[in-house]
């Protein structure tokens, strides 16, 4: 019969948030469309006629002895007027009394409710009829049912409201649960990230600088040059350190600067090249995402072989999926004993791998692949996010 406008609790800001209330959204079917006024009007007369559908066939039940149709027409006048009068009424309340208060806000309601059905009944029935409305008042026993009528209508409908009212709170204070559960998660995500951004291998950063040390006196253009793409490296770590956003052109600058360093410390032993369209540079990535991946080639691949090997990073798009490759030829998957040559050998990739899950939680997916020739692929298959410029797919 009424549709009213009701206070939804605080959003997760703390700031108020008002949303229409109204009883069919009860049904999950009618939450589909957004609250608005045109929704509103139109919800209310179908509620409205809902009831005095209803209404008819209890009135039929009882003995009324009026053909059914004339008999719903009756209804469907006086159950809208009473529903748009409510509608008004309570909007009126909404806009002018403070739900802090809700004794006072609930007797508001309960009078207006009242006040609609005591006054809409006589007039929807003169609409009907063409009697005088005021006729309806002169005789108590009239009055006391349209009050008593009134009351159980009112209580119903506050009630209903009160009952949307709760389902709001609990679909608020859930998606405040979900979004504090959501901000943890990237919290510990970007720790995370921040820990492996500002962290230097220590057995690089040590071998870098005491090969410096060594060459000062027999080699110091080399060691110059081995510690000027030092410091390239660390400032472009840096930058990626305090990046919150990161592209493929970025990431494999910083891979760049890392292998300039080894490859004056390896000589001849570290060759490395990189594949991929220029068009494919803007893409998005998540910052630190290829530098484990060249780091554990190194390492575990080309540094221990003692005539080292080479190192090709491809990225290209396949199957609307970004994908990274990082190939050496090095000594390939080691089992057993050899696996645990050099300490701490799965760490960089076990959090690598949880990185993923934090940032795609299944949509992404990373795969280590021995070559044929020796060696390993590690592959990173990531959700493409496609920049304003076009990808061109191969």
């Amino acid at each position: 019969m009424t549709i009213t406008p009701s206070s939804a609790p605080s959003a997760p800001s703390g700031k108020p948030q008002h949303e229409r209330n109204h009883p069919l959204e009860l049904i999950p079917l009618f939450r589909r469309w957004p609250p608005s006024l045109a929704r509103d009007l139109f919800y209310t007369a179908i509620w409205s006629s809902l009831l005095a559908l209803a209404l008819a066939v209890l009135q039929i039940l009882f003995g009324r002895k009026l053909p059914f149709l004339r008999l719903l027409w009756a209804t469907l006048v006086v159950s809208n007027l009473i529903g748009f009068m409510v509608h008004g009424a309570l909007h009126l309340i909404e806009r002018t009394l403070p739900r802090e208060n809700i004794r006072l806000f609930r007797a508001a309601q309960v009078l207006a409710i009242t006040a609609a059905s005591v006054i809409g009944i006589p007039f929807g029935n003169a609409l009907v009829v063409g009697r005088m409305p005021l006729r309806f008042y002169q005789y108590s026993g009239t009055l006391v049912f349209l009050l008593l009528f009134g009351l159980m209508t009112a209580g119903l409908m506050v009630m209903v409201l009160a009952a949307g009212e709760r389902r709001m709170r609990r679909q608020a204070d859930s998606a405040r649960q979900q979004e504090q559960v959501a901000a943890a998660g990237r919290l510990v995500a970007e720790a995370r990230l921040r820990a492996l951004q500002a962290q230097i291998e220590p057995h690089f950063l040590y071998n870098t600088l005491a090969n410096v040390v060594s060459l000062i006196d027999s080699q110091p253009a080399k060691a110059r040059r081995m510690l000027e793409r030092f410091i390239d490296y660390l400032r472009a770590s840096l930058a990626a350190s305090r990046a919150e956003h990161a592209s493929v052109g970025g990431e494999l600058d910083l891979a760049s600067a890392y292998l300039d360093v080894l490859g004056v410390r390896l000589e001849g032993r570290l060759r490395w090249r990189f594949e991929l369209a220029p068009a494919l540079s803007a893409l998005p990535l998540p910052p630190m995402l290829l530098q484990p991946l060249v780091e554990n080639a190194i390492m575990h691949g080309i540094e221990p072989k003692l005539d080292g090997g080479e190192i090709v990073v491809r990225a290209r798009v396949d199957d609307g999926m970004l994908c990274i490759e990082v190939a050496d030829t090095g000594l390939g998957l080691r089992t057993g004993a050899d696996a645990a040559a050099r300490p701490g050998g799965g760490v960089g990739l076990s959090n690598l791998r949880e990185r993923l899950r934090q940032l795609y939680g299944g949509a992404a997916r990373m795969q280590l692949i021995e070559n044929p020739a020796g060696g390993v692929t590690s592959r990173l298959l990531l959700p493409l996010q496609v920049p304003s410029s076009t990808v061109p797919t191969p």
